[in-house]
């Protein structure tokens, strides 16, 4: 008997977990994904049995290919494939807007097409990140309000998070432990069912809401830790010492695991789910709490990037260069090494800040196609975006970046300048070769305030 699964969303979340699912004995696919202008093209790519990522994702260019070649999975816009589904994953976006709030449109809207189409017996995952609450309060009470359905006596409805991290998507769906929280002790039977065929690590259950709040504060604690780091290097740069040096003396000790700071946090869940746990405690909480860590975390998070600036402004200074007559180049757009992935990038704010500035802007990225945000082309020759620049900020660790002939970079830059936000360079050697180097948590001059 075939089992007709319906994966919502064609993102680093669906696509994954839609081709894994495909490649299991009984198992017929639909990646449902909405036709727009930025995200649309993805339907025919994926039949066409391609991945649309272009960064590195190990197994799942042959794994897509595989299932779709055998049948067993083809993506649509067609909502009425929800009419013969047996099982419903949730995938979309559930970004936050410039007030924090969560912006649950997507969420919405898929949960009312759900709610019209949704058949009896039917099983619901939310796998989106949500505020703690929503899978109970929103996503439940639309679906019951436009089926006449009840959950967890037609329906089942649970809530299993994600931790997929781009570069890794297959190998962290397969191998990491998975959390499930149903609305009742059937929906959690049935959702860790449907995960046992794809996951080989151990599964935990829980309650809906117990799994959403694990979710995001997992996310609060890195970007809590994150920031620390981020704070730390601030200080060692303004007392002259070397933040890496200090990091690898403190984690000598076994129990201890110091963060690495950078310039930013980026990526689809650290820089919104602090903000969905504090929008779900005071949206359901029984009193307010004020979570005061993961707020101020964000702050500093945040301003990495335009101390990145700070820094590039001035080691321009201290070169005889005005910023607002200079060209600088930024080497990686995507927010995380080897991916394509630009959401919630730093590159955005350092990009921003630049032009607020006065600076001429190019960009690098040798994974990143385009990018709405900007109307500046993407460069894929390294050297040609350098040539003639005053200034390089490296904001991804991109494995390109690791192997620069700097040599030649300083022979075609018109002011020899290395602004080095993730720790790839040997302040050192760059320095040996004649480069003004400013780092992240490194010695030099003190930044402009």
């Amino acid at each position: 008997m075939t089992t007709n699964i319906v994966v919502i969303g064609m993102g680093y979340v669906g696509i994954p977990a839609a081709a894994l699912l495909a490649d299991v004995e009984g198992f017929n696919v639909t990646g449902l994904q909405r036709r727009s202008k930025r995200s649309g093209w993805k339907i025919e790519v994926l039949n066409a049995g391609k991945s649309p990522f272009e960064g590195e994702e190990p197994g799942l260019d042959e794994l897509i290919a595989k299932v779709v070649a055998k049948g067993t999975f083809r993506a649509t816009d067609d909502v009425e494939v929800l009419r013969d589904a047996d099982i419903i994953l949730i995938d979309v976006q559930t970004p936050t807007d410039t007030l924090n709030m969560p912006q649950y449109e997507s969420l919405r809207e898929v949960s009312k097409n759900i709610g019209q189409r949704i058949k009896k017996g039917a099983l619901v995952v939310v796998e989106s990140t949500v505020a703690p609450g929503t899978t109970q309060n929103v996503v439940q009470k639309i679906i019951e309000r436009e089926s006449g359905l009840k959950g967890g006596v037609d329906f089942d409805l649970a809530f299993s998070y994600e931790r997929v991290m781009p570069g890794k998507l297959l190998e962290y769906i397969i191998n990491m432990p998975r959390v499930v929280g149903g609305i009742t002790p059937r929906s959690t039977e049935r959702a860790v069912e449907l995960y046992r065929k794809i996951v080989k690590e151990k599964i935990y259950t829980t309650d809906t809401l117990s799994a959403e709040l694990a979710k995001t504060i997992e996310n609060a604690y890195r970007d809590v830790n994150i920031a620390f780091a981020n704070e730390m290097a601030l200080v060692c740069e303004s007392l002259g010492v070397n933040i890496y040096e200090i990091i690898e003396l403190i984690n000598a000790r076994p129990d201890r695991m110091m963060h690495i700071p950078g310039a930013g946090v980026g990526g689809h869940c650290l820089p919104k789910d602090p903000w969905l746990l504090r929008y779900g405690v005071y949206e359901y909480g029984s009193w307010k709490v004020e979570p005061e860590f993961i707020s101020l975390a964000r702050r500093v998070n945040n301003h990495m990037p335009v101390h990145t600036v700070n820094l590039a402004e001035n080691a321009l200074a201290a070169r005889g260069v005005d910023i607002q007559e200079a060209v600088v180049t930024v080497l990686g757009l995507a927010y995380l090494e080897n991916s394509d992935d630009t959401r919630n990038t730093p590159a955005a704010t350092v990009v921003s800040t630049l032009h607020s500035k006065g600076a001429t802007v190019r960009i690098h990225d040798p994974y990143v196609r385009q990018w709405e945000f900007t109307r500046h082309e993407i460069e894929r020759d390294l050297y040609k975006a350098c040539e003639g620049s005053d200034c390089v900020v490296l904001v991804t660790k991109h494995k390109e970046y690791f192997d620069i002939d700097l040599d030649r970079l300083k022979s075609i830059m018109r002011t020899p300048i290395i602004v080095d936000g993730r720790n790839v360079f040997d302040q050192k050697v760059v320095e040996e070769k004649g480069f003004e180097y400013r780092g992240i948590g490194k010695a030099g001059i003190r930044p402009i305030r």
